[in-house]
Order: C-alpha cells, then sequence, then structure tokens
C-alpha cells in the first residue's frame, strides 16, 4: 500500500508519494487555494490519479500537515467563542503577566486576546490551589448561564476555573450545563485541555483550543469526506506540534495541538537528514511563500519545550500568545518568499504580511501589485523564469521589475538592481536576527552546528545566513522543496500529557510520584492504543523542576521503570545534574520542587526502515547546463553564474560558487568561494568559505 503525504503551506501545496516497499519516492507542488485549503489537496491527488499506475485504493496511509490552525490565529478568524470564569477573574486575558517583554517602551503592544470582554462570563465557585472546595459551583446560576451562552450565538465555549487543575469537579458540572442548552456545541475545559497551573497561560491555552476547535473540525470532517469520494479510504493521520502524528479524531478534541502542525514535521526531516550526514548538531531553516521557521536539533534530537507562544510582537519572548502544549522548539516570522516589500522613513521593509497563494507576487501573474521577495530573487537572476516549479509556472519578469522600480527604488533613488538586492538583503537580515536568537541567545555556538535549509525559498537564502552567523556548512536535502511533507514520512505517532502537582521532591517518596505517574501513564496508553490498538506504546517521563523559591523551571527527563525505593533521590540527582548543566552551577542543599510532570507515548513509525528512496540521477552528463547573469556583490554586480542541474550531479563533481542549483522544487544559491558538492546520501554540501 502507498503512503501519501501533503502540506498545506500559505503558498504552495506539497506532495509526497513512497512506496514502503521499496523506499521509493515521488513529489510534486500545486498552488494552495486559500479559501478552501482542502480544495488544493484533492486536485492534486485527483490529478495524480489520472496515471493510470496508482488508483486511490492503493493508498494505505494518508498523512497530513497543516496550517489552519495557526492561520485563524494569525489571522483572527476562528470562531465566536465566550468564556466562562471563575468570578472575580474575567480579566485574566487582558491583564496577561505583570512582566512586560519591553520595559523601556512606554507604549508597547500587548496580544490582543482570542476572545474579547463582552464574551467573558463568571459564576461563583472558587477552588483552593490544592483543589479543596472553598465555595461550591452555583449549579441554578451555571444552567442560567449556559442557557444565556446559548441564545448568545457562540460556536464554542472555554470553561476556565481557578485552579481546575487541581480538581476539575467544577468545570464537569459546568460542562453538563452547556451540553444541556448546547447540544452542538465545543465545550473546551482547561483541566482537560491544559491542567497545569499559571491562570493566565492556562486560560490562553483553553481559549486558543475553543477559538480553533469548530474550523479545525468542519476542516477535517469535509476533507475526510472529500478524500473518501475521491475514492481513498485510508485513514488520515495529522502532524502535531510536538512531532507526532495523531488521529484526526483525537486532532479534532485537542486542535490546538496541531497549531505548530506543519514547521514541526520538517524540523523531523531535518532530524533524519542529520544522520544521515553525521551532523548531530544542526540548525533548521524553513522558508516557504509565507514565513520562515526556524529551530535547533541538540545531540540529534530536536528541542522541544512545553510551552510556546503564537503571535509574539518582534520576536519578542513574552510578548505573544501562550500556549501550554508540547511543542518543537521554533522561531516563526513573517519572511517567506511571498512577503511584501514596501519603504517606510527612508527604508525597506519586507513584512511581515505576505501575499500568499492569491493573489501571489507580482510575477505569478495573478493579479498580484506589491513586490515580494519572490519577485526581488527573479530580478537577480536566482530563478529560472521558465523552470519555476519544474515549469508548472511561467514567472513574469518584466512586471516584477516594473513594480520593484517603482514601488522601492523610486522612492529610495535606487536602481532596479540596487533595489532588488536591497529586499533580499533586508529580508536576510530579518532571518540573520531571528537565527541569533534561536543559536547565540539560547547558548548555542553557530560555528558547531551545520544548516539544514528547505521550503521552497530557503535554499535561496541559506548561504547567506551561514556566513552571517559563521555556520561552517549548509545542507540542502533532496526533496527540499517539500521538506515538511516528507518529514510526515518519518513521524512517529505520539501523545502527551502534563499536570500540575506541586511536590517538594526532598520531602517525597516513590509512594507519592507513582501515583501521579500511574495517572498520567493510563491516560496516554489508552490514547495510544486508540490509535493502534493492541500496541504497546514507548513511555517517556520528565517534569518541570526547580529550587524552591524560584519562580520557572527547567525540564528533566526522567528514568522509566518501577517507582519505588530511591526512586526520588535518583530524581534529585538528575535534577542538580541537569540544573549544572544549564546555569554553570547547583546548589544540592537546596529544596527542590516539581511543577509539573509529563509523559510521553509513542508508537513507532511501523515503516521507519522503508528508508527514501528518490529517482536515480542522471548519469554520464555535465552538471552544468549554461550560464545565466545573477546578482552577487562579491563580483561587482550581475556576474555570469553556472547553472547546474542537481539531477546530473555526481559524489565526484565539485562547483565552486557562484553557481545556481535548480531542481523543480526550489533553487540552491551557491556565493562565490562557497565549494557545492553532493554527499553519498544525495544531499548538497556547501562549504562555507567565504571569509574564513
Amino acid at each position: 500500500m502507498i503512503q501519501v503525504a501533503f502540506d498545506i503551506g500559505g503558498t504552495f501545496t506539497d506532495f509526497v508519494l513512497r512506496d514502503p516497499a521499496t523506499g521509493a519516492i515521488e513529489i510534486w507542488k500545486v498552488p494552495t487555494t486559500p479559501r478552501e485549503p482542502a480544495r488544493a489537496v484533492l486536485e492534486g491527488l485527483a490529478a495524480r490519479f489520472r496515471h493510470p499506475d496508482l488508483r486511490p485504493a492503493d493508498i494505505g496511509d494518508a498523512l497530513h500537515a497543516t496550517t489552519i490552525a495557526t492561520n485563524a490565529i494569525l489571522e483572527r478568524k476562528g470562531a465566536r467563542a465566550a468564556l466562562i470564569t471563575t468570578a472575580g477573574f474575567r480579566d485574566v486575558l487582558l491583564i496577561g503577566r505583570q512582566k512586560r517583554y519591553d520595559t523601556n517602551n512606554l507604549h508597547i503592544d500587548k496580544p490582543k486576546p482570542l476572545i474579547p470582554r463582552a464574551d467573558v462570563f463568571e459564576v461563583q465557585e472558587r477552588l483552593a490551589p490544592n483543589g479543596t472546595v472553598l465555595t461550591p459551583l452555583d449549579e441554578a446560576a451555571a444552567d442560567t448561564l449556559a442557557a444565556q451562552v446559548a441564545i448568545g450565538g457562540y460556536d464554542s465555549v472555554a470553561v476556565v476555573f481557578l485552579h481546575a487543575y487541581a480538581n476539575p469537579v467544577h468545570e464537569r458540572l459546568m460542562e453538563a450545563a452547556l451540553r444541556r442548552h448546547l447540544p452542538g456545541g465545543s465545550v473546551s475545559l482547561s483541566s482537560v485541555i491544559a491542567p497545569k497551573y499559571r491562570e493566565y497561560e492556562r486560560t490562553s491555552t483553553t481559549v486558543a483550543n475553543a477559538y480553533v476547535a469548530p474550523l479545525v473540525r468542519t476542516y477535517l470532517d469535509s476533507l475526510d469526506r472529500s478524500l473518501h469520494a475521491l475514492g481513498v479510504q485510508a485513514e488520515l493521520s495529522i502532524m502535531q506540534s510536538n512531532g507526532g502524528m495523531v488521529t484526526t479524531e483525537l486532532a479534532r478534541t485537542w486542535p490546538v495541538r496541531i497549531i505548530e502542525s506543519g514547521p514541526a514535521a520538517g524540523v523531523l526531516m531535518c532530524a533524519e537528514i542529520g544522520r544521515e550526514e553525521g551532523c548531530t548538531h544542526v540548525m533548521t531553516f524553513d522558508m516557504g511563500g509565507t514565513t520562515a521557521k526556524l529551530g535547533a536539533i541538540d545531540d540529534g534530537v530536536p528541542a522541544v519545550t512545553p510551552s510556546f507562544e503564537v503571535d509574539a510582537v518582534n520576536y519578542r519572548k513574552g510578548s505573544g500568545l501562550p500556549l501550554s502544549i508540547m511543542a518543537i522548539d521554533l522561531l516563526e516570522i513573517g519572511a517567506g518568499g511571498g512577503s511584501i516589500a514596501r519603504t517606510g522613513m527612508g527604508l525597506i521593509r519586507v513584512g511581515p504580511d505576505s501575499a500568499g497563494a492569491e493573489p501571489g507576487p507580482i510575477c505569478y501573474n495573478r493579479g498580484g501589485t506589491q513586490p515580494t521577495i519572490t519577485d526581488a530573487n527573479l530580478i537577480l537572476g536566482y530563478l529560472n523564469p521558465a523552470f519555476f516549479n519544474g515549469g508548472a509556472m511561467a514567472l513574469r519578469r518584466d512586471e516584477a521589475a516594473a513594480a520593484i522600480a517603482r514601488e522601492i527604488g523610486a522612492p529610495l533613488g535606487l536602481d532596479l538592481m540596487q533595489a532588488a538586492w536591497g529586499i533580499h538583503s533586508v529580508a536576510n537580515a530579518n532571518m540573520e536576527r531571528a537565527m541569533r536568537i534561536v543559536s547565540i541567545e539560547r547558548g548555542r555556538d553557530p560555528r558547531r552546528y551545520a544548516l539544514v535549509a528547505f521550503g521552497g525559498a530557503g535554499p535561496l537564502h541559506a548561504c547567506r545566513l551561514a556566513r552571517a552567523l559563521e555556520v561552517p556548512r549548509v545542507i540542502i536535502p533532496r526533496g527540499a522543496g517539500v521538506g515538511s511533507a516528507i518529514g510526515l514520512l518519518v513521524a512517529d505517532r505520539k501523545v502527551d500529557l502534563g499536570l500540575t502537582r506541586v511536590t517538594r521532591l526532598n520531602e517525597a517518596e516513590a509512594a507519592q510520584i507513582a501515583p501521579i505517574f500511574a495517572e498520567l501513564e493510563a491516560r496516554v496508553t489508552a490514547e495510544a492504543q486508540r490509535m493502534q490498538p493492541g500496541a504497546t506504546p514507548v513511555i517517556e517521563r520528565s517534569a518541570s523542576m526547580r529550587y524552591a523559591g524560584q519562580g520557572f523551571e527547567i525540564r528533566v527527563p526522567l528514568p522509566a521503570g518501577l517507582i519505588e525505593g530511591d526512586y526520588a533521590a535518583t530524581v534529585l540527582a538528575d535534577f542538580h545534574a541537569a540544573y549544572k548543566r544549564e546555569y554553570g552551577y547547583n546548589d544540592p542543599k537546596a529544596p527542590v520542587e516539581v511543577s509539573d510532570w509529563f509523559v510521553v507515548a509513542t508508537l513507532p513509525n511501523l515503516h521507519a526502515g522503508a528508508g527514501l528512496r528518490f529517482p536515480a540521477t542522471k548519469t554520464g552528463s555535465d552538471p552544468v547546463t549554461g550560464t545565466r547573469l545573477a546578482w552577487f556583490p562579491e563580483g561587482g554586480g550581475m556576474v555570469p553564474t553556472r547553472i547546474v542541474d542537481r539531477y546530473a550531479l555526481t559524489i565526484a563533481h565539485r562547483i565552486q560558487g557562484p553557481a545556481l542549483v535548480e531542481e523543480r522544487e526550489s533553487t540552491t544559491v551557491v556565493p562565490p568561494g562557497d565549494v557545492l558538492s553532493l554527499s553519498a546520501a544525495g544531499n548538497l554540501i556547501i562549504d562555507i568559505r567565504a571569509g574564513r
């Protein structure tokens, strides 16, 4: 049975077919249809099924990454949702955190809540931090409020009661009242979605789940029906932010967990490439049509965080909407091929808004009127107008040139090439800033890392970023233009759960820890077996720990196995060791607390051994097919640049830049001085030589 993986991006929808029996891969791209995201998937598959070698019934596994939840939040186009909370806590979303993300700025932009204050309702109830009922829920008032919400036209409701992570009894009573009056409505309980302390983060996470739930449910239901109507009977699996696949049933239950769906899949692909090339430390760079995503892989393992932010302002920590869910640690900025360039205060500005797929960059000839990064790259000679997306799209250079000259060149007194290079350089500067945050500001020395670049636009900009941060090597994977879709093929099925139980560890014995993990492991095992009946998942434990009195924690992996005897002492020793690695010192005599406990259940990929076998490269032909003028400041401007056919490269070839490597889904720019070769695994390797 054939596997199909598809990733819906802001500009293109990417497809990969794999035969698990042989590992043979086939890839292609089609323009995304923003108003109906599923339509691009169906049209792309239908076109492929018109070839007699593949029938819909041959598809045994359908894997999907989507940005639908992310876009709903970023564009504020989610459901009309209500929030029901404890009396006196109506303004948690508006107040947020006391700490300002920019201390000296008196005019900072706070994150705009997904639910306005008028849609927040209060009810009398109160729990203590340990879950003790201080004020019982007024059930009559709860029923009246549920009736009020039912006639208010809300599609979804979030219920967040104070300290519900310690005792869900009141939230469940409120849910029962809502079900009586809103039998078809979506209800999100904080005790289910994010059973952790810190009221603002828990409220924000539950509200985000409620905000996207109706949209995600409708989208997945429609996609399921449409795939079946097309003849594809395979069960659809969805990528989560944590890098694991789940069924559509679980994605409907926890839609907040698929907010970083597509970017997470790409990082998994980078980890696989790192293993192929013997690189255990990798920076990941994914640049598509709308955004650029940057992440890191340390010791062969993608960096994972128990929380992250969406819609952050200028990448500043604390400026976005916090989500308390497990996710691959990524920084996302508005810098994609479709990002719009404009002038302001005598400067070029790029993004964060994008022309997307509709109307798209001007050179797409679909009605775009504002210059973008893709338009600039075309003018600079980096893109082949006759071979974009393998020749499926013809790019219009004249229209792009006129717009850049009019919108950027004329206001700033620049000629066409200076204006185009300015757009390209500003985009690079934005991404360089983000990459410094991911690397240097988080304690990583970029000189010890390789940079794996993918996405349709990533290989165009990767070498410049590597130069700026002194990264010695750039790797462009096979099929880089559809990297996130390839990542879906190597992903495991995975379920994670966490909860808050504040425990003073130096006083705790195994008897206090065992019930916590027993509860979590029973729940994740049950969910894993819903995905794959009869399977025994691999269980991993961890905890968020701190010295008593500290405000925040570090995440510490914990040992598996029986919890008895000196287990607590082992956990303490692991914490002290992790703390010293993180900060360079520790205090073994200080009391230690655990705030949050986590368990991950993993069902290993059944096709992990199939590998990825791309079509054979051309043999016996010169990979250099000609030259084209392209802009390289090191050479004084437009210089003759060798055009390299990626499919004709062999491990015997070494090509010094400047060069442009063309393949169907992307183009790689090799600046002067850098050296290009092909690895035994088939990946492009670029040694960054300039400035060394």
